[in-house]
Order: structure tokens, then C-alpha cells, then sequence
């Protein structure tokens, strides 16, 4: 279905200005969810030390998962009848967590680093939620609890990982 203007009217129940602020905080999610994964990625690249080998494997676990949530965030944003991400630009406007465009960043960097960024994350998940609720938008509420506990996991690693012991 298309408007006289030719924009998709997704059916749904929801009041479209609730679900404005449900899917203005999902695509903040989103912008964050691809900075993270490209830092990741990034620093998934780069590692050096000892411990190498299980930094780049972790690392590019964790990217996978990332980017694994992009699709099912987007889809939820257009579900609610509204659009979403359309570029790099896009992204950039959006996004709170910040880049990493450093030569050289240790391997206890990189990871603290990440653990702070997932973190962010988790607060923007928290966000969404807050907004779905008020919106009495249940499926955004249920599903941003599993991305959710997949950051918390992620930050929980990138911690057990760098203790020295």
C-alpha cells in the first residue's frame, strides 16, 4: 500500500507518533550496532600479542553477532511503519558510539575499548526499550531484550579476557 505521495503505509496498530520515537531510538541502536561492528572488525584486523589468536577469533565471533542484530533492527523499524538507516552518512549522524581511527591500538585497549562501546550499547538497547514500552510496542520490547543480553555478554568477555591473572 502507498500513500498519494507514494510512502509504504505499513499496516499496523500501533500509533504511528509512538512508534516515531520507538523507531528514532532503534535506528540510533543500529548506527551504534554498525560503528561497533566495523571497530570490531577493525581491531579484529589489527591485534597483535601473545594472546593473538584468541583475541582474533573472539573478536570476530562477537563482530558476526553484531551484525547479526542489524537486519532484525531494521526490520522491526520498518515493521512500525517507519524507514530507517539509509548510509554511511546516516550512521554517522546517529551514532554515540565513537570511532577508532588510530595506527596502533594495544591488544588491553582494543579490548577495554569494546567493553565500554557494548556497554554504550546496552544504554541504547535500554532506551529502546523505554520507548517500546511507552509505545505499547511488545515485539520491540520482548526481542531488544536478547540484544540486550548479547552485548552484556559480549562486554562480560572482552573483561574476563583482559584480566591479568
Amino acid at each position: 500500500m502507498t500513500d498519494t505521495k507514494g510512502a509504504l503505509q505499513t499496516p499496523t496498530d500501533l500509533n504511528r507518533n509512538d512508534t516515531r520515537s520507538v523507531a528514532d531510538a532503534l535506528n540510533s541502536a543500529l548506527a551504534d550496532c554498525y560503528t561497533l561492528y566495523l571497530k570490531t572488525k577493525n581491531f579484529h584486523w589489527h591485534v597483535s600479542g601473545p594472546h593473538f589468536r584468541d583475541y582474533h577469533l573472539m573478536l570476530d565471533d562477537q563482530a558476526s553477532q553484531i551484525l547479526g542484530v542489524t537486519d532484525a533492527i531494521a526490520e522491526r523499524v520498518r515493521k512500525t511503519g517507519n524507514t530507517t538507516l539509509r548510509s554511511i552518512g546516516d550512521i554517522a549522524r546517529r551514532q554515540t558510539i565513537r570511532d577508532n581511527d588510530a595506527d596502533f591500538v594495544s591488544a588491553a585497549d582494543m579490548l577495554a575499548e569494546l567493553r565500554d562501546d557494548n556497554l554504550k550499547l546496552v544504554e541504547s538497547f535500554r532506551i529502546v526499550k523505554a520507548a517500546a514500552e511507552e509505545a505499547n510496542d511488545n515485539a520491540t520490547s520482548g526481542v531488544v531484550d536478547e540484544w540486550t543480553d548479547q552485548a552484556e555478554e559480549r562486554a562480560w568477555f572482552l573483561f574476563e579476557a583482559s584480566r591479568k591473572g
